[in-house]
């Protein structure tokens, strides 16, 4: 054979084998059920890897296998750090898997040699929102070949994102293929909308708006790598004719997410909206994304105006935007769009909104009083703020901002209200503080810009009462101006009855039940509405999940406040506003009737996807008296005096003899009022969509119905778009 070929062929033998990589050493995968030779110090780490998110914990993924490092071991406030046995470094790179916070100095995977930090990393979140997934990282650790090594997870931080994760740390010498870092891409702004294309549970990625070099925005999107699940949509009609920069902080090498970003004169789900299988069709949601607290709800201009936590580009919480929607009517809701947004002070958490009559704050126009939003900005430092608005569409930020500094990182939620006997403006802030927990502060403002601190609530009992959101308010009792109570209520709805002068709230009656219902957080009352007619109207969040639609969680009914006298004091009561009977298509009578059991169901025939059911009764000789709504069922105890909804036990106590039951029930959820208001049990629930039925039955004796009515209820959508 020619000597040159046989070299050829031996080179081409000899060439894979030398340029082959050494096989991947796994320095550490934690699928143990310890830690093994690592060593624990502090109680962030616990005493064994986590098998995913801990409690308390929003979802973790991209984790390798059955368990990785997760220092969230008691919460955001544990510390600690965990180490490893010595190990030689014997490939070009050490690749591993890394989520969490983000603190350069505090929460750090470490490689030490000869004791000394040579390389580091931390994770990708410094702010509120973010995403509990892991990544991949790499190291070029050739200068260190031979050597010996450990490695070091540090966590040193406290409060949020006060964690790291930690997976899969492998010595390799092939680089891995991390993401791709800051990729941007650039737009003309020529259409209205970008369309966002959004796969629930995808790792979120921190996707930034620049305008004209500008940071407009960043959110923290579940960017679909390929086919969306849904659409999230972001006006850009204010940019109109400017180039736009996307900026996305990392990307996996075969994610098409960025380029998937598209211009439109209208939102790509325009046709089935409303329309989706599982919308309430008498509870406000939003088009699209996350909603909970409501927000600055205000009376202006013959407006109802909610505004809302909004997360307009997940199905989650996070990027805590305000949502903002109006109604004339209390009852049919129009959605504008975001009016606030997160800025470098940070998300946009809860708080409220007032009408500035006299334009104390000269934020106003000539005749045209402004509305003030009052709200939080939880970065770091966490801060109040206002924002200003005379027209109720376009909101500017006051360039002053913050009109009120960081007491602790635990301050949020602003209530504000105009006190008239002082002619000052007063808010109840939630201050959690080291030594006292919860508390509420109570500061005064002769112009919504300057704010003293006036008191601090004492002698509230030690626990989740009055946890954030506050509200403060007045009410007559029996609706006589011959006694008012000021009422101070938290985020369970849980309250307290007192006094206040203006400066303190002074406490007669606490730890008071609110709503007796599951899934209702964070209510809050119009201001401004006396305005209207004097009414103290309430909506809270109804946490109502819709799992595979474009948006989740919906609001409460509007309900109407009153404290009432009984034998233990004023009581809160809760009513549906009468605006609600409106929405009736039909009425279906059957009053003046006794039912015994064994009865035929007076309802048979009535069907509806959103239903009113009513019914006022003396028990007689009944041991029970049931409602079927849509599948659910409602059942009135007579001996025990206690109202069953769906499985969920409440005490309904029966007033003068009689028992009052008010029912709504929609797709997603059940509003339950009963004994006069005394008692309120919400409860999510969705129905087979096939099972529009209502039945009404009497269990071991008869029951006298004075009222028994049933209400076939029309869409609050019909028309929205």
């Amino acid at each position: 054979m020619n000597p040159r070929i046989l070299a050829l062929l031996l080179l081409a033998l000899l060439l894979p084998l030398a340029t082959r990589a050494a096989e991947d050493l796994v320095v550490a995968d934690f699928e143990g059920g310890s830690y093994g030779q690592w060593q624990a110090i502090g109680d962030a780490f616990g005493t064994a890897p986590a098998p995913g998110p801990l409690p308390g914990q929003m979802p973790v993924d991209g984790f390798k296998g059955k368990g990785l490092v997760n220092s969230f071991n008691t919460g955001d406030d544990a510390t600690g750090s965990l180490t490893s046995p010595p190990f030689r470094i014997q490939r070009k790179y050490l690749a591993f898997l890394i989520g969490g916070g983000r603190n350069e100095s505090k929460l750090t995977l470490q490689l030490l040699v000869d004791g000394q930090p040579v390389r580091s990393a931390t994770g990708p979140n410094s702010q509120s929102g973010g995403s509990e997934s892991l990544s991949q990282e790499s190291w070029d650790v050739s200068e260190f070949d031979g050597r010996m090594a450990t490695l070091r997870i540090v966590d040193d931080a406290q409060g949020g994102w006060g964690h790291l994760n930690v997976d899969h740390i492998v010595q390799t010498d092939r680089k891995p293929a991390g993401p791709r870092k800051d990729v941007t891409r650039t737009l003309k702004a020529r259409r209205p909308y970008l369309q966002i294309p959004i796969r629930n549970g995808a790792p979120k990625r921190v996707l930034t708006l620049f305008i004209d070099g500008q940071k407009i925005v960043r959110n923290d999107v579940e960017l679909a790598p390929g086919t969306p699940d849904w659409w999230a949509v972001m006006d850009i009609s204010p940019w109109k004719g400017k180039e736009l920069v996307l900026q996305v902080d990392t990307l996996p090498v075969d994610s098409q997410g960025l380029d998937l970003i598209y211009e439109s004169s209208v939102p790509a789900d325009q046709g089935s909206l409303y329309k989706e299988p599982l919308r309430g069709q008498i509870h406000f949601s939003p088009k699209r994304g996350w909603n909970n607290d409501p927000n600055g709800m205000v009376y202006y201009n013959g407006e109802y105006h909610l505004f809302f936590q909004h997360n307009p580009y997940g199905w989650g919480w996070g990027n805590m935007h305000w949502g903002h929607a109006v109604s004339r009517d209390l009852v049919h809701w129009r959605e504008l769009g975001d009016v606030l947004l997160p800025d470098d002070l940070g998300p946009m958490f809860s708080g409220s909104a007032v009408v500035d009559w006299k334009n104390t704050s000269g934020l106003g126009k000539e005749g045209r009083p402004p509305m003030v939003l009052i709200y939080t900005a939880a970065g770091n430092p966490t801060v109040q703020c206002i924002a200003t608005s005379t027209d109720g569409r376009t909101f500017t930020k006051y360039p002053g901002n913050p009109v009120l500094k960081q007491i602790t990182g635990g301050n949020r939620d602003p209530k504000v209200m105009w006190h008239e006997p002082t002619q000052r403006w007063v808010m109840v802030l939630y201050v959690e503080l080291p030594n006292r927990g919860h508390t509420v502060h109570f500061f005064t403002s002769p112009n919504l810009k300057d704010w003293t601190l006036a008191s601090i609530t004492d002698g509230l009992p030690k626990s989740n009462y009055l946890f954030e959101c506050p509200d403060f308010f007045e009410l007559p009792v029996d609706g006589t101006s011959d006694q008012r109570c000021w009422v101070l209520l938290g985020a369970n709805s849980e309250y307290a009855i007192g006094t206040f002068d203006g400066t303190r709230f002074t406490l007669e009656q606490s730890r008071l039940p609110g709503h007796r219902g599951q899934g209702f957080y964070a209510p809050q009352t119009f201001s401004d509405i006396q305005a209207s007619d004097g009414r103290r109207i309430q909506i809270g969040w109804f946490q109502t999940e819709t799992k595979g639609m474009s948006f989740n969680q919906s609001m409460t009914v509007p309900i109407e406040l009153r404290l009432a006298s009984t034998a233990s004091g004023p009581r809160m009561t809760f009513t549906p506003v009468h605006e609600l009977e409106r929405l009736r298509a039909k009425t279906v009578q059957a009053d003046g009737r006794t039912l015994h059991a064994g009865d035929p169901n007076p309802f048979a025939k009535v069907r509806g996807d959103a239903l009113e059911l009513r019914a006022d009764f003396e028990p007689g000789s009944a041991r029970e008296v049931v409602l079927r709504v849509r599948g659910a069922t409602v059942v009135y105890d007579v001996a025990k005096e206690e109202i069953v909804v769906d499985g969920h036990k409440a005490p309904a106590p029966l007033r003068d003899g009689r028992q009052s039951i008010t029912l709504y029930a929609d797709r997603t959820g059940l509003e339950v009022f009963a004994s006069g208001g005394l008692t309120y049990v919400p409860k999510p629930f969705q129905p087979r969509a096939e099972d529009q039925s209502v039945e009404v039955d009497v269990k071991g004796g008869s029951a006298a119905f004075q009222t028994l009515r049933a209400y076939p209820l029309r869409s609050i959508w019909k028309g929205t778009r």
